[in-house]
């Protein structure tokens, strides 16, 4: 056995900065539980917006709380095995690499144009993410003969679409979370401050590798202060009624149902596909984004295209396999990215255990509504940070780049269209169909991609001088 073998064999807590290799499970779960809670509540997210909303085809009724609750817990669960095939690989599925699989906002507005569709509903939209799930999971698996498309500079400028995306997010979050009725109040500004600066004291003031479990100290802390306002009246921060409310519903333990033995089986209608594939592409290029972005950050080097083809394998048959469970497409969260990026802690079996924690979570639903009672002026104070370190290796990316005036106009064009076009007063896309607009107007990210990359392929290329002789 070589002495590196050897080194990543045996349990060591340095092996937290090693891609292979075990960690004592002291040190394995508590970095675990950080991923998990970092990405926890956005996880869910999705899944209550739309599922909230989705008609059941035929009826025009909406679906039942205890329905809702089951796909809750089956977005933890898909999570989960999601992130253990990204970790993992099967065959060619799988990168290998330390990312997080979770439920896509991406496809929000897509989704929401189906399920509200009387004559497709809830069941019309699980085709529609089987079938594109599909779709996606082939395109990646012929990664190598398109991958050449994917410049540095397009991959910088998506890296950084995604880091500017989610600044809004992290912020709304600070503020008690998009739409809430307590936003901005004082109560949230002031745990969410309390949460950020738990986490830089923690950051700095904690050795070896406990520092980098600063999100994780922030999250207890701002949790804690959240419960004492809660507890005393000051503000109501935690709705500690939802876990008694998901026992009653679905009972301390559940196992996950596939839909296929659900009264709302799947139905595959091309026109929902046609839909829903095109913003699977888009998923597909922040997921090229992303696990480039935490090769970079993380590893210090290339992505290899046997690692991009199994990463976008994973997020298009991982959301097919959600579908199969009535949910919605999976893909990489850049939480984790930027969790990644900025504490080095890279493990696979690290990560492991957060994956281990979200399937054992859909498994106790009351487990899952815990989490799920975390406020969210305490995910905004820990995320804004991870979500700038995004935006931060996205930079660091197109410093590496050639700059030419052919690298200043792809990158000018590219974020003053793509990020412009959410930003307009209006729908921009008013004269074009309405999925055209639900893909650009809301989400920088895919016209930042498209704009980048039409303009990498077309414009001329820098003729180089050649050196003159002496």
């Amino acid at each position: 056995m070589s002495q590196e073998k050897k080194k990543t064999s045996e349990a060591k807590v340095e092996n937290i900065y090693r891609l292979d290799g075990r960690v004592p499970l002291s040190k394995a779960i508590p970095f675990g539980l950080q991923h998990v809670l970092a990405m926890f509540v956005a996880n869910l997210a999705p899944v209550l917006i739309v599922c909230s909303a989705a008609l059941v085809r035929g009826t025009g009724k909406n679906l039942s709380g205890a329905e809702i609750t089951s796909l809750l817990q089956c977005a933890m669960f898909v999570a989960g095995i999601g992130t253990c095939l990204q970790l993992y690989p099967i065959w060619k599925i799988g990168s290998g690499l330390p990312i997080v699989m979770g439920v896509s906002f991406t496809f929000l507005g897509s989704l929401l144009l189906i399920c509200t569709n009387p004559k497709l509903g809830y069941e019309g939209m699980i085709g529609a993410v089987i079938l594109g799930g599909i779709f996606e999971g082939l395109v990646g698996l012929s990664a190598k003969y398109w991958r050449k498309f994917l410049t540095p500079v397009v991959s910088a400028c998506v890296v950084i679409a995604i880091g500017l995306s989610l600044l809004s997010v992290g912020m709304n979050s600070w503020g008690g979370g998009s739409g809430a009725k307590d936003f901005g109040s004082l109560h949230n500004l002031l745990v969410g401050a309390f949460t950020l600066i738990v986490c830089l004291v923690a950051h700095y003031r904690l050795k070896g590798v406990y520092k980098n479990l600063n999100i994780l100290v922030g999250l207890v802390a701002g949790y804690a202060l959240s419960a004492i306002l809660t507890l005393t009246g000051t503000a109501k921060m935690i709705d500690f009624s939802g876990i008694s409310k998901t026992v009653e519903e679905v009972g301390f333990f559940s196992i996950p149902k596939l839909v296929f033995l659900t009264e709302h089986k799947p139905v595959f209608q091309i026109g929902a596909f046609f839909t829903i594939a095109i913003v699977f592409l888009v998923s597909a290029a922040e997921t090229t984004g992303a696990t480039t972005a935490v090769v970079k950050g993380g590893l210090h080097r290339e992505l290899s295209i046997r690692e991009l083809q199994g990463s976008l394998a994973v997020d298009g048959f991982s959301s097919a396999l959600s579908g199969c469970f009535g949910c919605l497409p999976l893909t990489s969260f850049s939480q984790n990215v930027g969790l990644v990026t900025m504490t080095g802690v890279v493990n696979r079996f690290t990560l492991l255990m957060g994956a281990l924690i979200l399937i054992l979570a859909s498994l106790f639903p009351p487990l899952g509504a815990f989490f799920h009672s975390l406020p969210q002026a305490v995910l905004g104070g820990c995320t804004v940070m991870m979500f700038g370190s995004i935006l931060f290796e996205g930079i660091k990316m197109l410093k590496e780049c050639e700059f030419d005036n052919r690298t200043m106009i792809i990158v000018s064009l590219s974020f003053s269209i793509g990020v412009g076009l959410t930003q307009t007063d209006g729908n921009f896309f008013a004269a074009f169909p309405q999925a055209v607009g639900d893909i650009f107007n809301g989400n920088a990210v895919a016209g930042v991609f498209v704009v980048s990359l039409l303009l990498s392929l077309f414009l001329p290329k820098s003729k180089k001088k050649h050196s003159q002789k002496s």
